[in-house]
């Protein structure tokens, strides 16, 4: 008899989405397959529960651990064979690709996943802001399905508020993050979509920040900042919980991130461009300008940021948002 099973997200083993009957069956034979899974899950039984290896789901136990009767019995450690980053990548949007929306800005991320994945996208912003007149223009030469969302600054200050109370950590920079991610997951939600794919980890594992032009120990920096990535996830998955969805990662899938990680941190970023194996990779699906545009972070990009700054300089608070976020 097969047990009974709760699935949040997805689960595969070698490539290959499992259905929720086969799982709940080869639950019936035990756990051990379990640590050899990939995805992006939290499951849960009548005696125990398991989470994907980078903790992309929430849930109930720690990141990637199998427990029964509240004692920890494996942990999940998927061994995928190590392929070039090409292929990896197009597995990862693959296996992520039968359902959901592309939380699209325009940048080489976000144009990326959406290229291969075929699903429908969709920008926020501020009216005439960057990333709505950059991403219809990307959207336009790949020929994706794209949606624009056009947000007010009253809006703005509703996201605020309603982020706030469900991140883990209120800074400026994550509440920002945090409001943008909240139009997203409205649009997706109200639409229908529960799967939002999105770029994060591609920054950490490719060297997108500025400060990777003129890091003293570079490779220190890589792991510092994907160490850092778990409380982001929380986050975005706070936010995107609230409309009922899940946020999907295809940069953490371990394909990716065992591609990444074998190729050297110093190649990553040179010559003053940074994410320079992403670009080359998606160059095969957009032309070299594209793949190669430096845009902004998707809270200045969409506008959204400096709504939030006029706001406080509004309310009194000429050199604090975080006074500002205080007082909200």
């Amino acid at each position: 008899m097969a047990a009974e099973i709760s699935l949040k997200g997805w689960i595969e083993t070698d490539g290959t989405v499992c259905t929720a009957e086969e799982i709940a069956c080869r639950l019936c034979e035990g756990t051990d397959w379990l640590t050899s899974c990939g995805g992006e899950f939290f499951l849960s039984w009548e005696n125990g529960c398991a989470r994907d290896q980078m903790g992309i789901v929430p849930g109930r136990c720690d990141a990637g651990v199998v427990m029964e009767k509240r004692v920890v019995t494996g942990h999940v450690r998927p061994k995928p064979p190590l392929l070039p980053l090409a292929d990896a990548i197009e597995t990862a949007v693959r296996l992520r690709s039968s359902e959901g929306v592309v939380a699209f800005s325009g940048g080489v991320d976000s144009a990326l996943i959406a290229a291969i994945a075929g699903l429908p996208c969709v920008t926020v912003g501020i009216d005439g802001s960057h990333d709505l007149c950059h991403a219809t223009s990307v959207a336009r030469e790949i020929g994706l399905d794209h949606t624009c969302v056009t947000v007010s600054p009253e809006d703005v200050e509703d996201a605020l508020k309603a982020v706030m109370k469900v991140i883990p950590r209120v800074t400026p920079v994550d509440a920002s993050i945090a409001a943008t991610l909240y139009f997203v997951a409205q649009w997706a939600g109200e639409i229908g979509y529960s799967r939002i794919l999105a770029g994060q980890g591609a920054d950490e594992l490719f060297g997108g920040y500025s400060r990777y032009l003129d890091a003293a120990d570079i490779e220190r920096l890589f792991r510092d900042d994907f160490a850092g990535l778990a409380l982001q996830g929380a986050r975005d998955q706070a936010v995107a919980g609230l409309f009922g969805c899940l946020i999907s990662c295809p940069f953490l899938d371990i394909r990716v991130v065992r591609a990444a990680e074998a190729i050297p941190a110093h190649t990553k970023v040179s010559g003053g461009i940074r994410k320079r194996p992403l670009r080359k990779v998606a160059c095969s699906y957009m032309t070299r300008e594209t793949a190669c545009y430096e845009k902004k972070a998707m809270q200045y990009g969409s506008g959204i940021w400096k709504v939030i700054q006029q706001a406080a300089r509004k309310n009194g608070y000429k050199n604090s948002v975080q006074g500002y976020m205080n007082q909200l």
